[in-house]
């Protein structure tokens, strides 16, 4: 696993948009097309505002959720508002390619089957994702894949809906798909992640993130979040 430690959040966020400005540009004259799977979190709002001002083959682009809170449409805390906010109203991506996880429906078992065929439809069957954004939480969660959930332990679906966290369901991407991108970035921001990101590292498996394959995973930490790491471990970058 490779990790790079940058000067401050800031800084995470300008080269997270450089890594996928770069991977955009080189997948859309291989593969035609470009997909990559958003996540939340304050450090990767900033990193997309920084991506909506880049020059891309945006009509060749495709967004998809990573995961997502069981809210309504006009809920602020929906990961796809601050999508919309940092990176959609901005870019100039077609509205097709916009693929937002349908957590309003009444069936939510059935609408994750549903995102699952978007999937399929988009990035091929297998879907295979050119690009997956992570956080890391302090507890181990990534994605909304959080200790002890049985979604956990899925295997035989892309899309899947947990329990409560933190007082709602969410919709998710599961491990099998997670692994077969080709790229897993990691922000990872802030002093409280700094012991959980050495158990990343180390691939500790009381904390679900070890579970995402590590040989196609670069992990962007800032100075706080890596102080636990050791210098011999890291990589720093400029500021």
């Amino acid at each position: 696993m490779k990790i790079e430690v940058q000067h401050d959040d800031a800084a995470v966020a300008r080269n997270g948009a450089a890594i996928i400005a770069a991977d955009a540009r080189a997948a859309v004259p291989a593969r035609g097309r470009f997909i990559i799977a958003m996540s939340g979190g304050r450090t990767p709002w900033v990193m997309l505002r920084t991506l909506a001002d880049e020059q891309l083959p945006w009509e060749h682009v495709h967004v998809v959720q990573v995961d997502e809170r069981v809210a309504t449409a006009t809920d602020p805390d929906r990961n796809l508002a601050h999508l919309r906010e940092s990176l959609l109203d901005h870019a100039p991506l077609r509205p097709h390619h916009i693929h937002a996880m349908p957590v309003e429906a009444a069936d939510l078992e059935r609408a994750a089957g549903q995102y699952a065929l978007t999937l399929r439809e988009v990035a091929g069957s297998p879907p295979v994702l050119d690009l997956v954004h992570l956080g890391l939480g302090p507890d181990g969660h990534t994605a909304s894949l959080v200790p002890g959930d049985p979604v956990l332990d899925v295997t035989n679906v892309d899309v899947a809906v947990t329990g409560a966290y933190q007082g709602r369901r969410r919709m998710t991407l599961t491990f099998p798909i997670i692994n077969r991108s080709l790229r897993v970035l990691w922000l990872v921001t802030g002093g409280e992640k700094a012991r959980t990101l050495v158990r990343l590292r180390d691939g500790h498996p009381s904390i679900p993130a070890s579970r995402v394959r590590q040989d196609r995973a670069l992990i962007l930490a800032d100075r706080a979040a890596a102080g636990r790491l050791g210098t011999n471990q890291t990589l720093e970058t400029q500021k």
